[in-house]
């Protein structure tokens, strides 16, 4: 079944790519860079570091983790289905304001975790909806 959905993904992928070189207005758009509206980050305890290190840092990464929320900073925040650490969506322009957020935090100070920061911002493919209009009517 993975195999499957994964198979189809790529063909979904395939033809919006197709799609929208087909229409020069909807090509051109995606060609520019895509607008940052926050920053997806992965946080994962390193290889080798045990639950108790973690732990006797907790309680000051929960306090300035905390302000940081209250700051409007962070939008979401979810722990790893995995046990292995976070995911916050942060309220940021790029990945580099990201990294001084998550780097300031004691875990990170510790090099207790690594960090992974994906830009996200609104789904391009949605510019198909809006391209030539005036050929849907």
């Amino acid at each position: 079944m993975k195999a499957i959905h994964s198979i189809a993904l790529g063909l979904t992928l395939t033809l919006i790519g197709a799609t929208s070189m087909a229409h020069p207005s909807v090509a051109q758009a995606q060609a520019t860079s895509p607008t940052t509206t926050g920053v997806m980050v992965i946080l994962t305890v390193k290889a080798g570091v045990t639950r108790e290190q973690v732990m006797a840092v907790m309680p000051a990464e929960i306090r300035q983790t905390v302000q940081i929320y209250l700051n409007g900073k962070i939008r979401e925040w979810y722990s790893r289905g995995d046990g292995r650490g976070a995911v916050f969506l942060l309220d940021t322009r790029d990945v580099a304001e990201a990294e001084a957020i998550m780097e300031g935090l004691p875990l990170a100070k510790q090099n207790l975790m690594d960090h992974e920061y994906i830009a996200v911002g609104p789904l391009l493919p949605l510019g198909l909806l809006t391209a030539n209009p005036e050929r849907r009517q």
